[in-house]
């Protein structure tokens, strides 16, 4: 499959998401046609690469917790994990390979890497203090509310994403990646740096639960 005709399947299954105008979307589509093409040729089921995602996303809480240079670590696993969430998809695309089943497991399998790296984020702040704590749970609240509504109002009837809106997957991978790769660059202000990252998530995830939330009511009624 060549990239033109794997960018408009995934098109097709991602609501009609224009992927032929050049930008973020199309230049990351592209970087993972390019990884996930050897792993297509080796036959690689995509529920395994789905599997070794999360297990590489769960890696962001023991690398964080070790403090010092290691967030240099956590963001390029921060990369791995993200790039793996995208390959899974291309594999199935481009094996013919795409089922029900994959798409859930692909979805359980993002929540969990996103509360991974949220974890990790708070381990990077120190763990507190209070506020430092509910912050982090306000971030995975947001993260699971974003999804689920999405989800309620595709089985609700809406035909497509509704809206690309800046709480998006890719904006929490970037999030974390830039503010661990800073904590390891700059070990004596990780913690600020951590507190900085879940800042950023729980502003992001009030925004777009708001632009997604009115979106849907528009489409619904």
């Amino acid at each position: 499959m060549g990239r033109e005709e794997y960018l408009a399947r995934w098109s097709a299954t991602h609501g009609g998401v224009d992927t032929a105008r050049p930008g973020f979307v199309r230049g990351w589509l592209s970087v993972v046609y390019v990884a996930a093409r050897p792993v297509a040729r080796l036959g690689v089921p995509p529920s395994a690469v789905t599997v070794l995602g999360v297990v590489v996303a769960a890696g962001v809480v023991p690398l964080a917790m070790a403090g010092g240079r290691w967030p240099l670590l956590v963001a390029l696993v921060v990369l791995l994990s993200g790039l793996l969430d995208g390959v899974d998809g291309a594999v199935a695309l481009m094996n013919a390979r795409s089922s029900a089943w994959g798409a859930v497991l692909d979805a359980v399998a993002d929540r969990c890497s996103d509360l991974a790296y949220v974890v990790g984020l708070l381990a990077l702040s120190g763990w507190g203090p209070a506020w430092v704590r509910w912050l982090a749970a306000a971030c995975a609240a947001l993260t699971l509310l974003h999804e689920y509504v999405r989800a309620r109002a595709v089985q609700a009837g809406l035909d497509d994403v509704g809206v690309v809106t800046v709480a998006e997957r890719p904006t929490r991978v970037v999030v974390t990646l830039m503010c661990c790769l800073a904590a390891g660059i700059y070990p004596a202000a990780a913690d600020r740096w951590g507190r900085v990252a879940l800042a950023a998530w729980a502003a992001t995830g009030v925004v777009g639960a708001v632009q997604l939330g009115i979106v849907v009511r528009r489409r619904l009624t």
